[in-house]
């Protein structure tokens, strides 16, 4: 079946009610039925602003940029997510994420790999960094290019889409190494695939007895939902225990069509959870982050991480400061929904690094104190034992 219409499902739990397909499909000048072809929005990927400029009103610095950054990293859009964006406003939240700007020229400390992946790659594509789980890079394409992507180096590269000599190598990697017990498919967007090649990928995977847990990396749902169609989801559904974690930045991105791609998913027993990245002018107030991460919750998704933005080259304008990120997590406890406040951390290339608001002040005698959500002291009894002497806080004693 394809991919279901909204309105075949409730959608009040989506954070705008505005049907996108209709929206597009007149933008486009085609029917609702063609627009809602994954197929057709991967053919008709905006990638010049020649292509843009006949739906959006380019500013002389995103038309510039389509030009001068074309070397650097390349751009794509499908129709359906340039559909979200407001066509006047060129630092519209979801505009910024996925149009080239000038700005990305003037980063002064963005390197090519900040993870160090390629170093900490056994075989081409597997990137071992945890002892018991690996990213398993497969794929290369992705519906849309967003300019923070911190694996822009893979652009430079061909071949590298579900390459059967990649695949394979990686196969035998992951099979010959028991203390792997989670593979993480990621890319570019594995989902930008036949289902068969997908299926026999999982196959493989799920043959290795060691092998746990199969993750998902996807922006899929996000900005191209009609590919989660019927079909791909009762595939999926096959390799329990399966896992999706998807990539809402904002919540324009939060539409009937991609509450329904999670409901696809959701119904076939398939948990989905959330990694935000925190960028400048897109996500990084309190009521935007708040509107995002209780608008997922709407749709059944999990927050799971919010990410500290990498150092990759090109990105210093939509980077936010730690100090900033650690404020906004603050403004969430107490003021929403506990599961709905994601861990806020830094990946790094030696594993992710929790980022939080510290409460605690320090020990005095036999109490610790903290400042509670108020910022009032918090005195809390907490005698002295062994324990305590040899582990200390590292505060100080008032």
């Amino acid at each position: 079946m394809p991919f279901r219409s909204p309105a075949s499902l409730h959608y009040r739990t989506a954070a705008r009610s505005e049907n996108i397909t209709q929206r597009g499909a007149a933008l486009f000048g085609v029917n609702e039925e063609q627009f809602s072809n994954w197929r057709w929005q991967m053919k008709n990927q905006i990638t010049s602003a020649e292509d843009a400029r006949k739906v959006l009103h380019l500013s002389e610095n995103e038309t510039q940029a389509f030009h001068e950054l074309e070397s650097l990293f390349q751009a794509g859009v499908t129709p359906y997510y340039l559909a979200l964006m407001d066509l006047e406003n060129e630092f519209d939240p979801v505009r910024l994420q996925a149009v080239p700007r000038l700005d990305e020229l003037k980063d002064k400390i963005g390197i090519e790999d900040p993870l160090q992946e390629v170093g900490n790659s056994p075989v081409k594509e597997v990137v071992h960094v945890y002892r018991d789980r690996v990213a398993f890079c497969v794929a290369q394409l992705c519906p849309v290019y967003c300019r923070y992507c911190f694996r822009k180096r893979r652009d430079d590269e061909v071949g590298l889409h579900f390459n059967p000599k990649i695949v394979d190598a990686g196969v035998k990697y992951i099979a010959e190494n028991k203390e792997i017990r989670d593979v993480l498919i990621t890319g570019g967007d594995p989902l930008i695939a036949q289902d068969g090649t997908l299926e026999n990928l999982l196959r493989q995977l799920r043959n290795i007895p060691h092998v746990e847990i199969i993750r998902i990396g996807t922006r899929v749902p996000v900005t191209l939902p009609y590919r989660v169609t019927e079909e791909l989801a009762d595939m999926l559904a096959q390799f329990h225990p399966l896992w999706i974690n998807t990539h809402f930045n904002c919540p324009e991105e939060l539409t009937p069509e991609a509450a329904a791609a999670i409901d696809t998913l959701l119904s076939r027993g398939i948990p989905v959870g959330n990694q935000s990245v925190l960028l400048a002018g897109v996500n990084d107030s309190p009521e935007r982050l708040k509107a995002l991460l209780e608008g997922l919750v709407r749709i059944r998704v999990r927050p799971y991480y919010l990410y500290q933005a990498q150092t990759v080259e090109g990105t210093a304008h939509l980077r936010v400061p730690i100090e900033k990120g650690l404020d906004l997590m603050r403004s969430l406890r107490g003021n929403t929904t506990g599961f709905a406040i994601p861990q806020y951390v830094l990946d790094t290339p030696t594993g992710k690094i929790p980022l939080s608001p510290n409460h605690v002040i320090g020990r005095t005698e036999d109490d610790v104190l903290l400042l509670d959500l108020k910022k009032n002291p918090w005195r809390e009894p907490n005698p002295i034992n062994d324990y305590v002497t040899q582990n200390p806080l590292g505060f100080p004693n008032l």
